[in-house]
This record gives structure tokens, C-alpha cells and sequence, in this order.
């Protein structure tokens, strides 16, 4: 089985138990509410569907992690729809954060409901994800049970972390490549890590095999980041499906625009003149890459990626799903088998 033969048989089942997860508000007085977040899961409104729900990276990947260690995948899905809801309410809350009007084509919650009313559909989703990962102790033991939480929520925690890190930097002028792994890896690399290591834990792995998964969701979201800041000024924008021109519009302080300015050369020079303007974007991109941006920030993915695989052969996963593990790693940071 290969892992398009594993999307198509797990990924129904995860938006089953999603839905049921979230089935915890369908009652006659929040009906209104548990619209508001199967609107924002994809499933209902206008526009509802396969590019509203996204890929569901991250449940997959709690199921193959648990495959791969010779266990009943099923029994994972519960923490599978956890990391999945925690993923979604860190988007609502950033959408807000970010004043973000569209989501994958569409209006964001707080852009048709409000911000109130999207930071309790947030706040939602976070309890309901906590209710999630209780539900696995109909097949696991309660210590595991208890593990799994403490995972989530440790994780949940380096999620604000992360998201601190990010919103503080806006203003700043005076940050490091030392800056900038902290914050990808509380933003990007904890939620990976945590849907590999809870995979590894219900698959009743020792306590080294559990680190190797760890490490291995960790230093893939790390490289995955880099890529996308990569993508995020050079990339192909029928590709990507956004702007290329948005992050140095943004003024977005990724790892390519960070070693520029620790060059301090003519790109760092435009930087702090001011916000880029659209018609300059080719211009300040070209120069970025002269200045070894581009080239270092692919040193890095390249470098972290390593990493992640050699965590990942250090995991030992077996059969088709540690196969189709590695293919969806590959999938994700576009690099062919």
C-alpha cells in the first residue's frame, strides 16, 4: 500500500471522527455556533469541500506514525482529530491576530462572524481537541492516555510561544538567524512533532524509538519552514497559490531576508528604509539572492532535512506505512524519492 492508497482509506475516517468530535456543540440552542466551525473545517457554507478542508497533513501523519510501529491505526484517530482541532483553532485565533479577511479562497470566521465570536469558536476547538485525546482511553491504557495529553498540551503551549515570538518580531530591526529557529519551531515544527511522537507513543514504542519520531516531526517542520520561506519570495506563484511578492511585502522576517541583514549590504540598506513596494519586489528579490538569501536558506532546508531523515531511519518504522511516512515527508518538502 502506497500513500495515496493510505489517504484514501484514512483520511474518511479522520473527517468522521472530526465530525463527530465537533458534534459535542450540535444542539438546538449552538446550532448557530457548531455552524461557525464546520464553516471554518470546510464542510459547510459557501465554497465548502476538499480545497476548504486542506490536506489534513498533521492526523495523518499521528495515524502512519502509529502504523509504522505495527499498531491498529483506528485506535489512534481520536489524537489524530486532537492535533488536527488544535491546527484549526491556532488558525482562527490567527486569522484574528493577523487580520486575515480569506482562508483557503474564503471569508475567515471573524471576518463574517466578528472577533468575539471567533475567538470562542478558537477557544472551542481547544477544548475540544483536549476532549479528543481523553477518548483514547477506550483502547489505551491511562497512563498512555495521560502521556498523549501532556504531549498535546505542552505543545499547545510552545504554539503561543512561537506565536509571541512571531507577533514581537514585527517591530523589531534587531533580530539574528539566532532569532528566527525559536519561533518556527514553537509556530511550525512543535504541532509535527507532537503528531509524531503521540503516533509512536500509541503504537507502544520504547522511550528512544518515541524520541526518534520526535525528533523526526521536529526537524521536518523546520525544514518544511524554510522551504516555505523560500517559496514565500521566489516561488512559483501558480504553484504555491499566493503571492510571491507578499512576504518582503509583508516585511516578513524570514531565514533568506534574516541572513541578508546580517550581511548588512545594499539589501539590508533597502530593508530598513522602509516598507517594499509591489513594483520593487523582482528588484529587492534579485538582490536578496546576490546576497547569498536564497543559497543559505537551501543550505538550511537541505541541512534540516537530513536531519529529519536520519531521525526518521533512526525510528526504525515498518511496513507500508513507514514507507508511505517518508512519502509524505517527501511530498511536503517537495523533494522526489
Amino acid at each position: 500500500m502506497n500513500l495515496k492508497q493510505h489517504i484514501e482509506i484514512m483520511l474518511p475516517e479522520i473527517e468522521q471522527e472530526l465530525q463527530s468530535q465537533v458534534q459535542r456543540l450540535d444542539a438546538q440552542r449552538t446550532l448557530p455556533f457548531h455552524e461557525m466551525l464546520t464553516y471554518h473545517m470546510g464542510w459547510t457554507g459557501e465554497g465548502a469541500g476538499k480545497e476548504a478542508t486542506g490536506k489534513r497533513i498533521r492526523p495523518l501523519m499521528v495515524l502512519l506514525a502509529a502504523a509504522s510501529t505495527g499498531a491498529e491505526w483506528r485506535n489512534a484517530l481520536p489524537a489524530a482529530a486532537a492535533v488536527e482541532m488544535v491546527h484549526n483553532f491556532s488558525l482562527v485565533h490567527d486569522d484574528v491576530q493577523d487580520n486575515s479577511d480569506k482562508r483557503r479562497g474564503r471569508f475567515t470566521v471573524w471576518k463574517k462572524w466578528g472577533v468575539p465570536m471567533a475567538i470562542n469558536v478558537g477557544d472551542a476547538m481547544f477544548v475540544i481537541a483536549n476532549q479528543a485525546v481523553m477518548d483514547l482511553i477506550k483502547t489505551h491504557q491511562a497512563l498512555t492516555v495521560v502521556r498523549a495529553a501532556t504531549i498535546l498540551n505542552d505543545t499547545c503551549l510552545d504554539l503561543t510561544r512561537g506565536q509571541y515570538l512571531d507577533m514581537s518580531y514585527e517591530e523589531r530591526t534587531d533580530l539574528s538567524l539566532e532569532d528566527y529557529w525559536p519561533m518556527i519551531g514553537g509556530k511550525t515544527s512543535a504541532l509535527l512533532s507532537a503528531c509524531t511522537h503521540i503516533g509512536a507513543l500509541l503504537g507502544n514504542t520504547n522511550e528512544e524509538e518515541q524520541e526518534a519520531y520526535r525528533q523526526f516531526g521536529y526537524h521536518l517542520g523546520l525544514a518544511f519552514q524554510v522551504q516555505d520561506d523560500i517559496l514565500g519570495i521566489w516561488g512559483d506563484e501558480a504553484v504555491t497559490g499566493k503571492s510571491a511578492a507578499s512576504d518582503l511585502v509583508e516585511g516578513k522576517n524570514s531565514l533568506p531576508v534574516l541572513y541578508a541583514l546580517g550581511k548588512q549590504g545594499k539589501f539590508a540598506e533597502r530593508w530598513n528604509q522602509g516598507p517594499i513596494t509591489v513594483d520593487e519586489v523582482k528588484t529587492v528579490a534579485a538582490l536578496l539572492e546576490k546576497e547569498g538569501g536564497r543559497a543559505y536558506a537551501e543550505e538550511m532546508s537541505e541541512k534540516e532535512t537530513q536531519k529529519a531523515l536520519g531521525f526518521l531511519e533512526s525510528a526504525n518504522p515498518r511496513g507500508a506505512a513507514g514507507e508511505s511516512m517518508l512519502e509524505l515527508a517527501n511530498m511536503l518538502l517537495k523533494r522526489k524519492q
